[in-house]
């Protein structure tokens, strides 16, 4: 479920939106008052969740795991990339595959 919000909080949070990307808690803790921050956290933290099991699992797997884990990496980056880029532009959209799954409400 996508939150409805204003222009005003876009324009104030959009720094805290590309901030969730790369250290989701910090909107999660510092923004509470802003939907459009929030969700960007969310975002991010699915994202976080992602690379972290991507990275345990095919740091496990011996061989094959090695080598399709630099792949795994470049297609975390480019969602990171996505999700940035649609915080920046003011946008509330999923992301690719995993921005469906919601972990907070």
């Amino acid at each position: 479920m996508q939150p409805t919000v204003n222009e005003t909080d876009v324009q104030q949070n959009k720094g805290m939106a590309i901030v969730g990307y790369i250290l989701f808690f910090v909107p999660l803790l510092a923004a509470k008052e802003s939907p459009f921050a929030q969700y960007h956290a969310r975002q991010g933290l699915n994202l976080f969740l992602l690379a972290l099991a991507v990275n345990i699992v095919l740091g496990i797997l011996p061989f094959i795991g090695w080598l399709l884990l630099p792949f795994a990496n470049l297609a975390i980056l480019g969602l990171m990339i996505i999700g940035i880029l649609a915080a920046a532009n003011g946008q509330i959209k999923p992301l690719p595959i995993i921005g469906k799954y919601e972990i907070l409400k």
